[in-house]
């Protein structure tokens, strides 16, 4: 699926959207990636998500943290981890966080941006989505 984004208003709509289509698996836990470059709207998409689904605390990227966990009540997840994997070299790097013990837990939702800067140490996305700024300053938001 593909969407032309006019403005930030635009992306919180569908982000919203995105997240009423979200389900935990029987298996596992549900892993969204978010590509693009800086500043295409990233943190954005996953600011608005996190409202959608509960989050009343003010979600900043996690860059320099790489993780932060939110509660969830309420919901399908019990819990959303973000992730930011920018500043990691290598999959290898993901150990740090306890990722695999993360992806072991269905009733986890992962969001992780950057996902290109750990290639080889993902599962299949169960949703990867990509934002890309454009030359008039849409947003253009495709994922599968």
């Amino acid at each position: 699926m593909t969407r032309t984004l006019a403005s930030i208003e635009d992306l919180s709509k569908e982000a919203h959207t995105f997240a009423q289509t979200l389900s935990p698996k029987e298996e596992g836990a549900t892993l969204i990636t978010l590509s693009g470059e800086l500043g295409a709207g990233k943190t954005t998409f996953v600011q608005v998500l996190a409202r959608a689904l509960g989050v009343t605390e003010h979600i900043t990227s996690p860059t320099f943290v790489l993780a932060k966990t939110y509660a969830l009540t309420n919901q399908a997840f019990k819990e959303l981890v973000h992730i930011d994997a920018y500043r990691l070299r290598g999959a290898s790097e993901l150990k740090g966080i306890g990722f695999a013990a993360l992806c072991a837990r269905p009733e986890v939702l992962l969001v992780l941006e950057w996902p290109e800067c750990v290639e080889g140490g993902l599962p299949v996305a169960d949703v990867a989505l990509t934002l890309s700024m454009q030359e008039d300053q849409t947003r253009i938001l495709s994922y599968d």
